[in-house]
Parts: C-alpha cells; sequence; structure tokens
C-alpha cells in the first residue's frame, strides 16, 4: 500500500480509513442477519451522520444514542427511529417531547418505580404516552432492574398508564470488556441474552405485551451464538473498532478504522523520546489498554500505511505532547529516522473518546471515492 499524501494537512486531526470502516459495518451486519434479528446500531461512537447513512444502507434499523442531543442530530439529518439508551431524568423530559412532537420515534428508558412514575405522569400531563423499555441487569456491570428482581414487575405496573407505554427490556453487558477469550465472551453473550429474555418471560407472564428484547455490546454481539428470543442487538465501537476491542480479541489491529495524524515537534536522544503534537487533549485520558494484557500507553504508533512501529511506545501524554518512547537499539539516530516535520498515525485505545476531541473526520477514501471531511458533533 502506498502512503497517503498527508502532508499538507494541520495536526493533530482525527483520520477515517473508509474501507475498513465498511468492512467492519458489513461484517457485523451480516452476522445480525445470519442470526435473524433486527440491528440498531449505536451512533454515540461516531457522532457523525454520514458514518450513520453507511450503517443504514447496509441494513441497520433505526439508531441507539447516549444523549438527547445525538437524538437531535441525527433526527435533523433524517433518522426519526430512535432508542435513548441511558435512564432517563426528569429534567429531560420536555426535550424527549419535544423531539416526539417534531416527529421522532423516540424510545426511553427507566430503571426505578420513581422515574416510570414520574415520566409517566409527565405524559400524561401533557396528552402524549411516552415509549419506554425497562432497563435489566444482566451481568452487575453498571445499572438496571435484576431479571428476577420484584422490582421489575413494580416498574412495569407503574408504566401501565395513559402517560406511557411499555415496549419491552433493554440489556448491555457491559462486562463483556473484561474479557479476553472466546470462550468467556460466548458465555457472557448467553448469559445477557438468556437474562433479558427471561425478563421478558416475566413481564408477559404479569400480562404485559413486551415486544421489544433489545441486547448487545459489541464484543457479546461477535460472539454470540444464538439469540432465541431477542428482538434487535445494539452494537456501536464495531464500526471502528480500537485497540481495547483488539486486546479482547474481537478484532485486529489492522481492522481499527480510525488513527489520529501527529507531526513529530521536537526529540530528546538521550532519553530516547520523540516528542508528536498529539498529547492527551488528541487521544483522550482513556488508558483502557492498561488493564489488558498488553498496555498501548496512549495509543499505538504506525507508520502512514497504518503499520505499527516496532520499538516505539506512546506512554507519556501531556495536554498538547505526546511523549513516545524508543525501546530498539540505543544510539539509534532518531533524529533521522523520525525527523522535526514528519507524521506518524496513533491508533486509540477508546475510539469513542478519542472521537470526542475532535471536531470532523478526515476521510482517507475507499478506492474510487474522493478524499472528504465529515463533520462530528458533540453529544451534550
Amino acid at each position: 500500500m502506498t502512503s497517503p499524501d498527508l502532508s499538507a494537512l494541520e495536526t493533530p486531526l482525527l483520520l477515517l480509513d473508509e474501507a475498513r470502516m465498511q468492512r467492519n459495518i458489513a461484517r457485523m451486519q451480516q452476522r445480525m442477519d445470519a442470526l435473524g434479528v433486527r440491528f440498531r446500531p449505536h451512533a454515540k461512537t461516531s457522532k457523525c451522520a454520514e458514518v450513520v447513512r453507511r450503517q443504514v444502507a447496509a441494513g441497520a434499523q433505526g439508531i441507539t444514542v447516549s444523549t438527547l442531543k445525538e437524538a437531535e442530530q441525527f433526527f435533523a439529518a433524517g433518522i426519526d427511529d430512535i432508542l435513548y439508551a441511558v435512564a432517563i431524568a426528569p429534567s429531560k423530559f420536555d426535550h424527549a417531547l419535544r423531539l416526539v412532537r417534531a416527529g421522532c420515534r423516540l424510545t426511553l428508558l427507566v430503571e426505578s418505580v420513581a422515574a416510570a412514575e414520574q415520566l409517566a405522569a409527565h405524559g400524561r400531563a401533557h396528552g402524549h404516552s411516552h415509549r419506554v423499555l425497562i432497563e435489566v441487569d444482566t451481568d452487575g456491570h453498571r445499572s438496571g432492574i435484576p431479571p428476577e428482581d420484584a422490582r421489575l414487575l413494580a416498574v412495569a405496573a407503574a408504566l401501565v398508564d395513559d402517560g406511557a407505554e411499555l415496549a419491552g427490556v433493554l440489556t448491555h453487558a457491559g462486562s463483556s470488556y473484561g474479557l479476553d477469550t472466546p470462550a468467556a465472551l460466548e458465555a457472557m453473550a448467553e448469559q445477557e441474552r438468556a437474562g433479558c429474555v427471561r425478563a421478558a418471560e416475566r413481564l408477559r407472564a404479569a400480562g404485559h405485551a413486551c415486544r421489544v428484547v433489545s441486547v448487545g455490546s459489541t464484543p457479546t454481539a461477535l460472539h454470540a451464538r444464538r439469540l432465541d428470543g431477542v428482538t434487535e442487538v445494539r452494537a456501536g465501537v464495531y464500526v471502528f473498532f480500537d485497540l481495547v476491542m483488539a486486546g479482547i480479541g474481537v478484532c485486529g489491529v489492522d481492522e481499527i478504522a480510525l488513527s489520529v495524524l501527529a507531526t513529530v515537534i521536537g526529540h530528546r536522544p538521550e532519553a530516547g523520546w520523540i516528542i508528536t503534537d498529539a498529547g492527551w487533549m488528541a487521544m483522550s485520558r482513556d488508558r483502557g489498554t492498561a488493564r489488558q494484557a498488553l498496555d498501548r500507553g496512549y495509543g499505538l504508533v504506525t507508520d502512514l500505511d497504518g503499520q505499527p512501529i516496532a520499538g516505539l511506545s506512546f506512554g507519556e501524554a501531556n495536554q498538547e505532547h505526546g511523549v513516545l518512547q524508543w525501546h530498539g537499539a540505543p544510539g539509534t539516530g532518531l533524529e533521522q529516522r523520525f525527523p522535526l516535520g514528519s507524521q506518524l498515525r496513533i491508533h486509540p485505545n477508546h475510539a469513542c473518546a478519542t472521537g470526542a476531541q475532535h471536531a470532523a473526520y478526515h476521510v482517507l477514501p475507499a478506492e474510487g471515492s474522493a478524499p472528504q471531511t465529515w463533520p462530528r458533533f458533540s453529544g451534550w
């Protein structure tokens, strides 16, 4: 592969390899189609209408978001089937209602009786029935109600009201991010499926329709053997992948579509340091690989073709300075090998976090495409 000509670009900036992204989109959609479920990608990863359009073109049905600002932006871009997959707070009820009245098919999430009662009261007061899912905890990772917990039926009862409609249940096996073997990931995918399906069964037995059974994370989506009883799957970071996903074992480094372009701005030969203009403001503070077998520091340093550079790591960062460490043979001419003004690419630990540091993607086009810049927006 010939290195792209990026010399005229002012760094640091976010690069998106379009061909890799398209392969990632196709891989996930083909898997969901084979498993017979609707796929609702989590758009918090990209926060970019151009990316989501490609996911929808591949077969995605609706999207997931993590903020109402994201819902607003994607609705304005023409996506109207949106799941807000974070338990809603009362201060956001009016915002949600404005989106619905503008034509957005918005689904909300609750995980407590209090939230269900307050949301139903809000809908009733405004002559509207909010469409709601109950969050189910299938792995003790974060939030939600365990499938066998009595509160599940109590929340459902609070939603049987003119101001709310119980549409179903949702879970996210976030603890899958801490696993790293196919067997463990397959087991977690089944635990996620079985727990959410069980919650739906309990609700149906109590007289609730519970049409939606929504599960998902990138690791479990790519390792589920069966999805009996599930109606839809959500996953987000798969669209770009990142070093945490590579460490888990769900992708290879050569499948990561996102990188930060950095420029060498100085050297400390006596310390074996190469200084770049991409510090933690460009990469984010996320050090997710520190908990994995292979700690990538602030990112994996590669050449312009995206090939990792042996002997070079990224272990220190200041706000605007990246401090790369050379671990190769001492006396290597760092100033000659990595001269002032030369460029490097750095793959991120967490694509969502690194993307959030930038306002746009500079797209490395797939064959036959022209270079483009795709805007991305803030989530708040």
